[in-house]
């Protein structure tokens, strides 16, 4: 003769939903003191592409963007940074990534402008293409842990592509 044995999935109170929220999860979703709302998050990263500012004249005419980065994302050597970059850099940059990286899917940069290229309007699009673009390839795990050059892009003020390429 054999003993029914409750079968280990069965509830043991039938009579409560089992979407009813247990005490244990009251603990957890207690609310937030204002230390924990507005302290730093464990990992951070952000960029800005800002301060567009056009150089030279007639064909040597050429605008380059002050890139900030503000982190405590380890493999970043300096917590914030400033340097100026043009986009035959971001070009340069975009090749080197590409090469260095062939499991990631570097996205596209804001393409190129022929006609009208230093208006406002134009300088502005190029500028938000830029910040969207690095801000994608920077927070992309796999960048930041195995990319030389995506540290030294964002951070380094001597940065030159003829050392990368």
């Amino acid at each position: 003769m054999t003993t029914a044995h409750p079968s280990p999935f069965a509830r043991a109170d039938m009579t409560t939903s089992p979407f009813a929220r247990s005490s244990a999860f009251d603990e957890i979703a207690r609310s937030q003191t204002i230390e924990e709302a507005y302290s730093i998050p464990e990992s951070f990263l952000e960029i800005e592409v800002r301060n567009p500012q056009t150089h030279g004249f007639g064909r040597k005419m050429y605008t380059d963007y002050e890139v900030v980065c503000k982190t405590n994302i380890p493999a970043f050597r300096l917590r914030s940074s400033l340097v100026r970059r043009r986009y035959s850099d971001f070009e340069a940059f975009r090749d080197i990534l590409e090469r260095e990286s062939t499991r990631v899917n570097i996205p596209p940069l804001p393409g190129k402008v022929f006609t009208n290229r230093f208006s406002d309007e134009i300088i502005e699009q190029r500028r938000e293409g830029l910040e969207r673009f690095l801000s994608i390839v920077a927070g992309h795990p796999l960048l930041q842990t195995g990319s030389k050059v995506l540290s030294a892009f964002l951070q380094d003020p001597q940065w030159d592509k003829g050392q990368w390429m």
